[in-house]
């Protein structure tokens, strides 16, 4: 088997360094092929000469403009117009002198204008480095702001760069140095690093074969949360297995038949786990979201790829370095082992006692939590996206205190050349647009440019994108389609907001399906559901707080709810199979009660471990400069602790412990036992052991 892995490193190696050759962030990518936006990108892309890059250079000075001034701005349109010949915009509006491609404030201390780069010069983040530098040579005291929607997607772009190898370092520290602690060992936590590493690589050759193969869209932020899942899910799966062949190890001399005997116990629930978070995350191929139906089978992939290299390279890897590996706590081969209660018997016995008050309290802390929905959960704008706002950013700023009639971004409207001046009419005289400018006619189309009044990413601007919308789209003949930055972040939430409708309830059956097969129960699987959807209103709940409250931020990014509950959902589930798996094995012998306090104490220890470091590994998201993955990494973090250190570990043994052996209807497991005439029935605190 290790020779199987050390085989296949030599094709998986080189392949996963092509990763991040295949990843895309542009809006024509990531949005659905349907979305009005989409179509403006695509026609863009597809005309004479290409997209083009707008940017806008915002001057101002304090006190008001002077001649020197004016001069250096003319000075610096001129210089990148040579620099940049074939691609020129059309200004943003009529400037001091005829012609001219600045822009005057009505306060007289700015100017702007706009300028356009076809994408043939290279992407944003390319471009907007030698404009700024370009631009640099001024008089003392007049600022620049380089802007616009181009230069905002560059900024973008300078956060994500490096982005892939940053999360891997990162996870591979942090999961390091969790795995010591939690060993204590100089060696052993190397083993599971190493075999989680090669499922890493593994995982990100096969999808770089299945972007190349199928098509599938992979954005950088996709590839960050597939590093994320490998390492955090992998992990898991590795402490469980260890927990389990340091059990058998002291019942078994041989560790070959020891390692059989802790895959027999333990494989079932990790491949059970592995199969609800696959189902999962299937199920965002029904989104229309391309960004988002692309992470489910990336996502998907990873965990495969960390459940075979966990059930085969380390168990293997395992069972040749033998019971040294453990080393200085090594488990030593006895016929009586001496079982004591620890830690998590003794809250099973405490939860036992006091069952009605451990459900009552649970449910009261994740009620208090989830009154943070009420919280600010407005969507998040794409300027507001930054943890530290770039130059792109404070130019809208300082392009609304001077410009306030041009405080959008500019939307693009193709219609067919003989309806130009018709659509311009319309679109002038629509309400909330500031000014409305033709442009060039080409491949039979023309566009026009429309800047709206109010600030980019909120709802007014969207309404005015909407009303011009409607507005155009009545000409009939001109085939007019409106698109640009802010219509496809429109289109993007709207498209969001479809694909949760649609994914939550597919994910929640699915998962409960998973669910009903493993435990072949109906009742239990609806008791852990809940249990996991009450934990993620919690969840989100806090973590709104914390974001509104103690971050600051202006909103939740449109994407973080549905991901967010994949996520918590999915891997939330994950520690409730462990735990219910381990319980209804133990049910069998035991009976309900017995067999739940037996599940808690063996798998309390390992499954909080676990919480912990996939935890971790979601946290190491919230050290990224992007609201974004900070939003997704604190809640999911939050999520995972709060269901293993609360739902998992006092919730649901409390709900088992007050159902009893119902929990496993219609199973034969909720059945009372016949007993012999003259015996009293016992009740569930009293079952008796079932005969295998």
């Amino acid at each position: 088997m290790i020779g199987l892995w050390v085989a296949l490193a030599a094709v998986v190696v080189p392949l996963s360094g092509k990763l991040s050759s295949v990843t895309t962030d542009r809006a024509v990518d990531t949005l659905p092929a349907g979305a009005e936006s989409t179509r403006v990108a695509v026609l863009e892309d597809s005309l004479p000469g290409g997209e083009d890059n707008t940017f806008v250079f915002v001057y101002h000075r304090a006190g008001g403009m002077s001649d020197a001034d004016r001069a250096t701005i003319e000075r610096h349109y001129n210089t990148l117009v040579k620099r940049y010949p074939p691609k020129v915009t059309t200004a943003a509006g009529e400037g001091d002198d005829e012609g001219s491609p600045t822009r005057p404030s009505t306060d007289g201390e700015a100017m702007m204008f706009t300028f356009d780069v076809s994408t043939a010069y290279g992407a944003p983040e390319t471009i907007v480095g030698p404009l700024r530098e370009a631009t640099k040579d001024r008089p003392a005291g007049l600022e620049l702001d380089v802007t616009g929607p181009a230069a905002v997607d560059g900024d973008m772009e300078a956060v994500f760069d490096g982005i892939d190898l940053q999360v891997f370092l990162t996870t591979v520290v942090v999961v390091t140095l969790l795995l010591i602690l939690t060993y204590r060992s100089p060696v052993l936590w190397f083993i599971p690093l190493m075999a989680v590493g090669a499922a890493a690589l593994t995982a990100m050759a096969t999808v770089y074969l299945l972007v190349k193969g199928f098509g599938i869209v992979i954005n950088d932020q996709n590839s960050a949360l597939l590093t994320i899942l490998v390492f955090g899910v992998g992990t898991d799966y590795a402490l469980l297995l260890i927990a389990r062949y340091r059990e058998t190890l002291h019942h078994h001399e041989n560790v070959r038949v020891a390692m059989v005997h802790a895959l027999r116990g333990a494989a079932p629930a990790i491949i059970a786990s592995a199969a609800t978070v696959i189902a999962g995350l299937l199920c965002l191929l029904v989104a229309d979201l391309n960004s988002t139906s692309g992470l489910g089978p990336i996502g998907a992939a990873g965990i495969l790829c960390a459940l075979v290299a966990m059930l085969t390279l380390f168990p293997a890897v395992l069972v040749v370095l033998g019971r040294r590996i453990f080393w200085p706590a090594i488990p030593r081969f006895s016929t009586a082992v001496e079982e004591k209660p620890g830690l998590w018997g003794r809250l099973g016995t405490a939860i036992s006692r006091r069952r009605w008050v451990a459900t009552l309290g649970s449910l009261g802390v994740l009620g208090v939590l989830a009154v943070g929905l009420a919280g600010n959960t407005g969507a998040l704008r794409e300027q507001d996206q930054f943890l530290s706002a770039p130059e792109s950013v404070t130019g809208f700023t300082v392009l609304r205190q001077h410009f306030p009639e041009l405080g959008g971004q500019p939307m693009t409207i193709f219609t067919r050349p003989a309806y130009q001046e018709r659509v311009l009419d319309i679109v002038k005289g629509t309400r909330g647009v500031a000014m409305a400018i033709p442009g060039q006619t080409k491949g039979g189309w023309a566009d026009i440019s429309v800047f709206p009044t109010d600030a980019p990413d909120t709802v007014a601007e969207y309404d005015t994108i909407k009303r011009v919308r409607t507005a155009v789209h009545a000409v009939s003949g001109a085939e007019a389609i409106v698109g640009g930055p802010s219509a496809e972040n429109l289109d993007t939430e709207v498209t969001t907001t479809r694909d949760e409708r649609l994914v939550i309830p597919l994910v929640l059956t699915v998962v409960l399906i998973v669910l009903g097969l493993l435990l072949r129960s109906i009742v239990a699987p609806l008791v852990l559901m809940a249990t996991v959807i009450v934990s993620f209103a919690a969840a989100f709940g806090g973590s709104v707080f914390v974001f509104d409250t103690i971050l600051g931020f202006k909103g939740v990014d449109y994407s973080v709810p549905l991901l967010a509950f994949l996520f918590l959902v999915a891997l939330g589930v994950d520690y409730n199979i462990f735990l219910a798996s381990r319980a209804r094995e133990e049910a069998v012998r035991l009976g309900t009660r017995a067999g739940m306090l037996k599940a808690l104490s063996a798998t309390g220890g390992v499954i909080t471990s676990a919480g912990l470091v996939l935890a971790a590994t979601f946290a190491v998201l919230a050290s990224l400069p992007l609201v974004m993955l900070i939003e997704v990494g604190f809640l999911v973090a939050f999520g995972v602790l709060l269901d293993a250190l609360l739902v998992r570990s006092v919730l649901v043994p409390a709900l088992t412990l007050l159902i009893g052996r119902r929990m496993w209807w219609p199973s034969r497991l909720s059945r009372p036992v016949d007993l012999p005439a003259g015996h009293r029935p016992l009740a569930d605190d009293e079952e008796p052991a079932l005969q295998r």
